[in-house]
């Protein structure tokens, strides 16, 4: 049976893992497995950083906890974390944009003061090509 197999993928967050489950375990409304083993099955396929999160939540092994208080942990926690995940993405974005805003800006700004400032044309020595001098104070003339 899937149910007792389940395991978390990699990139799979809590929350949809937590989901699949769910999911399975409706679609084999007659498994007979018990509440208590259906939370440990999900347990034990937690990638290791969400089950000690879950841990650390239930503040000991979550399987120390009733069923019933089990599945109300995870599905707070599942919750939370589905809502923090949709407030950092929007901070992060917008961060960005303010970023972005903030670097559009100093470029205008740049371009502006450039444009107002006359830069003097760099004058080169007609004889030896040197924009240390002009042509008429080049060394090779005072050497004649």
């Amino acid at each position: 049976m899937e149910i007792c197999g389940i395991w978390q993928h990699a990139a799979e967050t809590l929350h949809e893992y937590w989901e699949r489950f769910n999911k399975l375990c409706a679609t084999c409304r007659h498994h007979q497995i018990s509440e208590y083993l259906l939370i440990q099955y999900f347990y034990e396929g937690l990638v290791m950083m969400d089950h000690n999160m879950i841990d650390a939540a239930s503040r000991g092994a979550l399987m120390d906890k009733t069923s019933a208080a089990a599945r109300h942990l995870i599905s707070n926690m599942t919750r939370a974390v589905t809502n923090r995940a949709v407030n950092k993405v929007s901070v992060v974005d917008n961060l960005r944009l303010k970023n972005q805003l903030t670097e559009l800006t100093s470029l205008v700004r740049q371009l502006t003061i450039s444009q107002h400032q006359q830069i003097p044309p760099v004058k080169i020595c007609g004889i030896c090509i040197s924009v240390e001098h002009p042509t008429n104070m080049c060394p090779t003339l005072q050497e004649i």
